[in-house]
């Protein structure tokens, strides 16, 4: 146990400072300042070391916290570091990404603040890349299998370094131009920076994971090639088909999905010649009036895009009332608390509008200049209009940020033959292997949208299913099977 008194010494949750709204405006650097070592000791020792460490619950890993909260306590980091990557491939994107339902699960929560879990966690792994004592982990023995991943997001990274070091040569195809799939085209600079991605990358390199990018799996690669030159298949393409809104005037110009938006951002920051004379991206927001439609995390990243791109002003926009500001009797501890919340972005400008419909886009010379919306309220099940309610706002970019109905069809899915869920999803078994033999999901496609955190446990687990496939057992740890998370 950390301190059995740390909990009752240290009562307030202590947090790292966000720089200065006008400072960080003016560049796309994470938001957060530096965390005093000392001041995280502190916090890791108001770990209880429950008897039951709901915790582990809350995380789909399986992160064993209380133990690793204890060794940072007692500055024991090089142990720490080994003690979560057992459970996390890549604890720097958690870290950062990650809602932390760990936190909302956490026993001390019940009367108090719970414990910084997620700031001990990034703490933790950068310490480690600091200091040299993340390192490759090669196989002892090489089984002679050969393994495609297809997509390199955060279900195919893990799942491929997990069978790298099983043993397997694995073979991560990506059709994009860099590795990363959402986290480096979707996750905004500021919210984690893409050298998180590239140093993990060069250790997965040095490990033997092989990386290929530009290549459309169905296209560049067919389905009977894919099939001939693998012994097994992972499918971890995400859920990439932006939900859609139907309302008269959709077809006006300046309408986009959130995926059409944010990776032009990402690839002036990462260098690539994407821009004008004016050094503007081909989709931007500089001297607009924007509108995101849906109040989630994707929403919150236009959001700050758009501030960073000098939009004239910004409106958020989500169907569903204001939650309250304190824990929801619906979501009581130990789960995930429906509760008002402020992202960085959110605290950087905008407006956000609560209970609110959108109807119809309205145009001029074939491009959006305002919508038309009005109030709703939620009764017997289905959202009703309020009367009266109606407005109009002027709008020059309107960015959906609804979410992500399934995996794109088409040239590798259909193909291939596989057989979907009811809402669109890859169909699977317990196994994680689809309807076709040797053919397996993890992650968003098979899944549903989701979070980071389930993401990589998906790879882990759908790692261990593949390795017991093609060897008969498997030595990998399984920290999930679908039945465990019923589908969304």
């Amino acid at each position: 146990m950390a301190d059995y008194q740390g909990f009752i010494k240290h009562t307030s949750r202590e947090l790292p400072v966000r720089r200065p709204v006008p400072l960080r405006l003016l560049d796309w650097k994470e938001v957060y300042k530096p965390f005093e070592r000392q001041t995280l000791q502190k916090q890791a020792s108001r770990c209880m070391d429950c008897g039951i460490p709901f915790c582990h619950n809350g995380c789909p890993l399986g992160n064993l916290i209380p133990e690793w909260n204890d060794l940072v306590y007692k500055d024991r980091w090089h142990d720490g570091i080994e003690r979560l990557h057992a459970t996390n491939n890549f604890p720097e994107f958690t870290g950062r990404l990650c809602p932390a339902p760990c936190e909302a699960s956490c026993v001390l929560g019940i009367n108090q603040d719970p414990v910084t879990i997620k700031q001990v966690e990034v703490e933790l792994i950068d310490r480690a890349f600091d200091e040299g004592w993340v390192s490759p982990q090669h196989p002892t023995t090489l089984t002679g299998k050969k393994i495609a991943v297809v997509g390199s997001g955060p279900s195919g990274l893990a799942a491929a370094q997990q069978l790298t070091r099983g043993g397997h040569t694995v073979t991560v195809f990506e059709r994009a131009d860099r590795i990363g799939g959402l986290l480096r085209y979707g996750i905004p600079e500021f919210k984690m920076e893409k050298r998180h991605i590239d140093r993990r990358l060069a250790q997965m390199n040095a490990e033997g994971t092989v990386f290929k990018t530009g290549v459309n799996v169905g296209v560049d690669v067919t389905v009977e090639q894919l099939q001939s030159d693998f012994d097994a298949v992972v499918l971890a393409m995400g859920s990439t088909k932006g939900r859609d809104l139907p309302a008269p005037g959709r077809e006006l110009d300046g309408i986009h999905q959130a995926m059409e938006y944010l990776p032009w951002a990402n690839r002036v920051q990462l260098g690539d010649d994407v821009t004008d004379d004016a050094g503007l991206p081909p989709i931007h927001a500089r001297g607009k009036h924007v509108v995101i439609i849906g109040g989630g995390d994707t929403g919150a990243d236009c959001l700050g895009t758009a501030l960073r791109q000098d939009a004239a002003s910004v409106h958020q926009f989500e169907i569903m009332p204001m939650p309250p500001k304190a824990r929801a009797d619906s979501t009581p501890w130990p789960l995930y608390p429906l509760m008002y919340r402020v992202s960085s972005a959110h605290e950087e400008g905008g407006e956000r509008v609560y209970a609110v419909n959108t109807e119809e886009f309205v145009g001029e010379d074939g491009r959006v200049t305002s919508l038309k919306a009005h109030e709703v309220k939620f009764s017997g099940g289905k959202f009703e209009r309020v009367p009266g309610s109606d407005f109009e706002l002027k709008a020059d970019l309107v960015l959906l940020a609804m979410g992500f109905v399934g995996p794109e069809r088409g040239d590798l899915l259909d193909k291939l033959g596989v057989e979907y869920t009811d809402r669109g999803n890859v169909k699977r078994g317990d196994d994680f292997q689809t309807t076709v033999p040797g053919v397996f999901v993890a992650g968003d496609a098979g899944r549903g949208q989701s979070l980071i955190v389930w993401a990589i446990a998906e790879g882990r687990s759908a790692a261990a299913a593949v390795d017991e496939f093609l060897m008969g057992y498997t030595a990998l740890p399984a920290p999930i099977a679908p039945t465990d998370a019923p589908q969304r």
